[in-house]
């Protein structure tokens, strides 16, 4: 792709390169841990799953035994390999036996690894079969309604009761949105466990079970059954079980995850030592799954000025692409965010936008970028906030952006109506129809306001990286650079679910995920 912005690429390769520094150092920390959410996503993908009679779910049972043994640094597959060879069970029947303190971890008689892989190797195979079956099956409806060229539409729901949010995601596809989301109950990503079964009440969302995403997937695919489309799906891959939803998105067939390296140890004050470790799972799961993720650089303007830190979104994307690749994700996978957030009151901050659209377009031409609307700077004013949505609309169209979460006018009131989720998806559509290929016909001027922003932001990001570089991730994280949020290092929720893995760990998982695709 020819530079319209006259991007210097040495400095792009000099900001790649820092980001891929700082992951690989990151990565030795993660190749030494483990978490209870990762050992309990392990759990998940042999099997277990329900709750037992006080409502606890079976894999945070299985795990805060492990805890309690002093077993976790061994991994769930080691010990649970292990307690089917001695009691003949499967992993739910090794479950439901530590339940009822049938099974004592700690007294459990050694066996060696080839025998454990050899008990674990039918259930791992089932859950790879389920895995290939549902990408399959996504590929299946692609290949018979096509997809869709430019950008997908992608609308919220967020009533708090998925059969409610049924009915709007329903009402929004038939509209002609592309991807629904489905907004999380608040504070679900601060909770050790993942609620069971389907749910109808949460609080500004819903609730993440995997229940609820079989629900919505059936009802998607009967409506994307009506309309000749492929309607793609997409909830909340972060928190406390950050791995544990990925492996219910893998299993229920997800299309689209939030998923990102940073936020929630910016946002949510979970600890960065237990959060790069449960992402770089998350990340592989997703990845073979073919799911995109979705990164949170937009989060960073609702908190710093988005024309002042500019750079530290462009740097954040930069690291969350080298985490991303760490873990074996394709570019193609790769939503890299970033939002139309600037203050309207400022002169030229549509030029702004749109040198901050295109630049991210051109440093990761395979990306599906996902772009968010203007929220910080919408009012009660409906009429101003409609042509704030047009104006981030048209930066879409004229930068090839890939996921457009549509804004609504009325957000800055209330819970959009489905009636205005209608108007925003026929603003976009008419501007995406009428301007479809106007971004091919412009030029920006050299020595241009554009082409100046966009290699000043560009020159701050890669002198950013290559401090961070120096300081490494934690540090960095510990003086608040991004998002002007300082969080500690052993500080935040979730801390005490880290250990350093035992010399014979092994999660059978990650070897035969990473750096593959299903099917392919």
């Amino acid at each position: 792709m020819e530079s319209k912005l006259g991007l210097n690429f040495d400095l792009v390769n000099e900001a790649r390169a820092s980001a891929a520094h700082v992951a690989a150092d990151v990565q030795r920390f993660i190749d030494r841990h483990t978490t209870v959410t990762v050992e309990r996503t392990v759990c998940r993908l042999l099997g277990i799953d329900g709750v037992n009679d006080m409502d606890v779910p079976m894999p945070n049972v299985v795990v805060d035994r492990l805890m309690d043994s002093a077993l976790l640094p061994l991994g769930a597959a080691w010990v649970l390999g292990t307690a089917m060879l001695e009691t003949g069970l499967d992993p739910q029947g090794v479950a439901e036996a530590i339940d009822r303190g049938e099974i004592d971890l700690a007294k459990l008689p050694p066996h060696g690894e080839e025998e454990i892989r050899r008990a674990l190797k039918p259930h791992i195979d089932a859950a790879m079969a389920r895995i290939n079956k549902n990408v399959a099956q996504r590929s299946e409806y692609l290949g018979r309604f096509g997809d869709k060229q430019g950008p997908y539409l992608y609308i919220i729901v967020a009533t708090g009761n998925i059969y409610e949010d049924i009915i709007q995601a329903k009402a929004g596809a038939k509209q002609g949105a592309d991807i629904i989301a489905v907004i999380r109950t608040t504070g679900q990503s601060l909770l050790d466990y993942v609620p069971y079964g389907a749910t109808t009440e949460g609080f500004g969302g819903t609730y993440a079970t995997q229940e609820n995403f079989r629900l919505m997937r059936a009802a998607l695919d009967e409506v994307g059954e009506e309309q000749h489309r492929y309607i793609r799906l997409c909830n909340y891959c972060s928190g406390l079980c950050m791995p544990e939803i990925a492996a219910m998105g893998a299993l229920e067939r997800l299309d689209v995850m939030l998923n990102d390296a940073l936020y929630g140890i910016l946002f949510r004050d979970i600890n960065m030592q237990r959060t790069i470790v449960d992402q770089y799972f998350s990340r592989i799961i997703n990845g073979y799954a073919g799911v995109i993720i979705n990164t949170g650089e937009d989060n960073y303007l609702t908190t710093d000025d988005a024309i002042t830190s500019a750079h530290t979104v462009l740097a954040s994307q930069f690291l969350n692409e080298a985490f991303a690749k760490c873990a074996g994700m394709r570019e193609e996978q790769m939503g890299l965010g970033h939002a139309f957030e600037m203050d309207p009151s400022v002169e030229n901050t549509f030029l702004y936008e749109l040198a901050q659209a295109q630049m991210a377009r051109e440093i990761f031409p395979k990306a599906p970028l996902k772009y968010m609307p203007p929220t910080k700077y919408m009012t009660g004013n409906i009429f101003r906030g409609h042509i704030q949505d047009a104006l981030f609309n048209m930066v879409t169209i004229l930068t090839n952006q890939k996921l457009h979460l549509l804004g609504m006018m009325t957000e800055a009131i209330h819970t959009p109506f489905m009636s205005d989720r209608a108007l925003s998806i026929e603003n976009a559509q008419y501007i995406f129809r009428t301007m479809k290929d106007l971004g091919d016909e412009l030029t920006f001027k050299e020595g241009g306001i554009i082409r100046a922003r966009a290699n000043e932001v560009l020159t701050k990001a890669t002198e950013l990286l290559k401090e961070i570089e120096t300081l490494g991730l934690f540090t960095t994280l510990e003086k608040g650079i991004f998002a002007d949020v300082k969080r500690p290092k052993d500080g935040g929720k979730g801390l005490n679910g880290v250990v350093i893995k035992d010399e014979h760990y092994f999660n059978p998982f990650i070897e035969v995920m990473k750096g593959k695709v299903a099917n392919e």
